[in-house]
């Protein structure tokens, strides 16, 4: 079993409001690289700082880096679009960093990313991929792609308040400037993520495809930005078993439907709850509904829960988030 992490950027973050992936702006550009940093490392190497929301609720990363060192876990990431440099080591699939999605092709790179991403998850040598993102500004670049497929849902928010009326309001601009309507890209997955989405949506799209053709199973890992890759996935043709894992803080989100979401793209939702409500007073945030869920966590607890080591994976979760504030 292996766990692919797809890191990226897009400039839709920058539009304020909409995301907590980073203390602020600059500081969000830095996230995915260090998210993979902690992942791979335990700690950041080359990013200046462990992402945290404006209100001080740490990275996801925390968790499925906890988990990796209790399971064991092999971890492959992938640069899909970094905007700043990380210092793990990286796949490269032909991404760059997206634009913001009010443009008319923000996402140029993403057939080509796509098409490589493909060859990736049908090469990886695992049966099992667990496929995880990184992407601040990724729920509204999700509910882009998801409109421009033609598909009526919602998405969940890094912020306890879900800013939804501003990110539908950036995706009617975003496909008023394609010159595209609701489910003009029906069926056509690469032009519905290249139009609307990001470089990150591209490559776990493709990944998902290419493992699934190869016969592999498929954990998306994640809340609402992976339903929007089982949407692409589906509507580019592919009919494999697929698997969505998340947190019981994006399933209890009332405005998602996680559940029904996940069963309309014919996956298999699993839910589990991180119990951070018992844990350290630096997951409060995740218990007031910051981030919810990111780099995994939601795939990494389900792991941990089948294994039957969720306990151990929430006292290393606390034992990690110590040593990476340690002096801050």
């Amino acid at each position: 079993m292996r766990v692919v992490l797809a890191a990226g950027s897009t400039e839709t973050a920058r539009i304020e409001g909409l995301s907590a992936a980073g203390a602020d702006a600059e500081a969000m550009a830095h996230t995915p690289g260090a998210d993979a940093e902690i992942l791979a490392y335990g700690d950041v190497v080359r990013a200046p700082s462990v992402p945290v929301s404006p209100t001080g609720t740490p990275t996801p990363a925390v968790v499925t880096r906890a988990a990796r060192e209790v399971l064991g876990f092999d971890a492959t990431v992938v640069d899909a679009g970094l905007v700043e440099p990380t210092g793990a080591p990286t796949v490269t699939v032909g991404a760059r960093a997206g634009g913001d999605i009010r443009e008319a092709d923000p996402v140029s790179t993403a057939p080509g990313a796509y098409a490589a991403s493909i060859r990736l998850g049908r090469s990886l040598p695992d049966d099992h991929l667990v496929l995880a993102e990184t992407v601040p500004g990724g729920t509204t670049t999700a509910l882009g792609v998801l409109r421009a497929l033609g598909e009526d849902v919602s998405v969940s928010s890094s912020l306890p308040t879900n800013p939804i009326e501003r990110k539908r309001e950036v995706v009617a601009e975003g496909l008023a400037a394609s010159g595209l309507d609701a489910g003009d890209c029906e069926g056509d997955p690469r032009a519905a993520v290249r139009r609307m989405g990001d470089p990150v949506l591209a490559t776990l799209a493709g990944v998902a495809t290419g493992a699934l053709d190869a016969g592999k199973r498929v954990t998306l890992a994640g809340g609402s930005q992976q339903l929007a890759v089982a949407a692409l996935v589906r509507h580019g043709g592919a009919t494999g078993p697929l698997d969505v894992a998340t947190t019981s803080y994006v399933a209890d989100d009332d405005g998602v439907a996680f559940r029904e979401t996940a069963r309309h793209f014919d996956c298999e939702p699993t839910v589990t709850d991180p119990q951070f409500d018992r844990a350290h007073v630096g997951f409060g945030g995740y218990v007031g509904g910051e981030a919810k869920e990111g780099v995994g966590m939601g795939g990494a607890l389900a792991l941990a829960t089948e294994t039957g080591d969720l306990a151990a994976v929430r006292e290393r979760s606390l034992a990690v988030y110590d040593r990476l504030t340690e002096g801050e």
